[in-house]
């Protein structure tokens, strides 16, 4: 019995997998700098408070913040201590496990970033959605939906996902 070879991408995959990458690449870059610029923090940190002023209370349990952010709990925590270090979330213990931890987001931390959110707004609208027909943005979101799915564990992706670390 043979083992099968590498399973080379050709060449329209490959031209496609390079434009993916350079674009998430550039695109990744141009959000984090205008924050960087306009508001004093990293694109990172804004989509942690984004992610806390969705949720009642303004508050996450630690370990779903990661999962929803799609980092590792090192990374999260270590994003958690900066933004405290800023007035801009506090950590409190989970009522509901003693072990676990809440992330919540303060006013001051709301405040920043609702600043930074008309901003933010239009550089991802300048980036991305500007330059695609509302057909190709349609297309877009069934294709990152695809993906994310795809990498899921329960879809049969890899179990050793970041927020598990």
């Amino acid at each position: 019995m043979t083992t099968p070879g590498p399973r080379w991408l050709n060449e329209e995959e490959q031209r496609t997998w390079r434009a993916y990458m350079a674009s998430t690449q550039l695109v990744s870059d141009a959000l984090d700098r205008q924050l960087q610029r306009d508001a004093a923090m990293p694109h990172a940190y804004y989509t942690l408070l984004v992610w806390l002023s969705e949720t009642p209370g303004r508050s996450m349990r630690m370990t779903d913040l990661a999962e929803r952010s799609k980092i590792t709990r090192s990374r999260l925590s270590h994003a958690i201590s900066r933004l405290e270090q800023s007035g801009w979330v506090r950590r409190e213990h989970c009522p509901s496990d003693r072990r676990g931890q809440l992330a919540v987001l303060t006013d001051k931390g709301f405040s920043a970033l609702e600043a930074a959110a008309p901003g933010h707004a239009e550089q991802v609208r300048t980036a991305i959605f500007d330059r695609l027909t509302p057909e190709q943005v349609t297309q877009l979101g069934e294709i990152c939906r695809i993906i994310t799915q795809g990498l899921q564990p329960e879809s049969g992706g890899p179990a050793d996902l970041p927020w598990l670390r």
